[in-house]
């Protein structure tokens, strides 16, 4: 297993390319399966559609786990695939630890997209030594039909553009500067990881979270499993994204100020506000990749590098 300073960069996308759409967790509606494959066909590159997109299984699954493991393995085998889009998240990745997927993953390397419950996935594949997308996924190129601002940043990206970011001020902030590679995702799916062959948390990094429709209760005791397990020591900066219709039932002027003061005591630097998670906005991160963040008093940039 690799650390995140080992992630590779896969090979960026070239006109023509096969990319697999996959539905690793929950069942994603034909309509948005067929929006993709479209926008990937307008892009330029050729949709191949797993096998087993569109079965339902106990109500919401897109599969059993046999049918969308069998999916996204196929994916990864097949040599004319060179990136893989999830189309939905929802739950049911972390049923595919300790399943072989990061020996396979590591022996064909090609970007992987999704955020959500893929969060699971993408630090499996930082695990094997390759660098993820946390991004929009099919269902959101769907959606805005690939002309919004988050699908061109993501196609950019997978054309060889690395993102890089200016965001305003934010009054909870924690001004400073880190540099390390980029973890995390939606914070319920990243904790559950911890101790797991997909847990990326064993060397320096910086920390991404986002959360829907979670209580300030619980993300605080998401945050306080991180501790208690050992996984803060080797944080060097925190990201946060939007945490989109989370209900305070702390008394928090706003989750970002829960946050900051649970980070404040590492003196490591905290940026408020980054546009990614289950808000509007899905702009993406590139996991596994060297990352810096610089959080001042009326600015904050992150910024990415090719290796890891």
């Amino acid at each position: 297993m690799k650390q995140l300073n080992e992630c590779k960069m896969p090979a960026f996308l070239a006109p023509g390319d096969h990319v697999a759409l996959v539905s690793p967790s929950f069942v994603t509606n034909r309509d948005f399966v067929q929006g993709a494959a479209a926008v990937l066909s307008e892009w330029g590159y050729q949709p191949v559609v797993g096998q087993h997109v569109g079965k339902r299984h106990l109500g919401s699954y897109a599969g059993t786990l046999e049918e969308r493991l069998q999916d996204l393995k196929d994916a990864y085998e097949d040599p004319s695939i060179k990136a893989i889009i999830c189309n939905r998240g929802g739950y049911g990745t972390l049923h595919m630890l300790g399943q072989g997927l990061t020996e396979l993953m590591a022996r064909s390397p090609k970007w992987l997209v999704g955020f959500s419950d893929i969060t699971t996935l993408l630090a499996l594949e930082n695990k094997a030594g390759v660098m993820s997308i946390h991004g929009a996924m099919g269902k959101h190129l769907a959606e805005g039909l690939g002309r919004d601002q988050n699908s061109i940043k993501l196609k950019n990206l997978l054309e060889g553009k690395l993102p890089q970011y200016h965001l305003p001020a934010h009054s909870c902030n924690i001004p400073g500067t880190a540099q390390a590679p980029l973890t995390g995702g939606n914070l319920c799916t990243f904790v559950p990881l911890l101790g797991t062959e997909a847990d990326t948390t064993k060397a320096p990094y910086i920390l991404f979270i986002e959360e829907v429709e979670e209580t300030y209760h619980n993300i605080d005791r998401q945050l306080n499993i991180l501790r208690l397990q050992g996984a803060l020591q080797h944080c060097r900066g925190v990201v946060l994204g939007s945490f989109e219709g989370c209900t305070p039932d702390l008394a928090y002027s706003c989750v970002e100020e829960l946050i900051t003061a649970f980070f404040q005591p590492l003196g490591i630097p905290v940026c408020c506000g980054f546009p990614a998670g289950h808000g509007p906005e899905k702009q993406p991160l590139v996991m596994g990749a060297s990352a810096t963040l610089a959080v001042s008093s009326d600015r904050a940039t992150l910024s990415f590098s090719a290796k890891g």
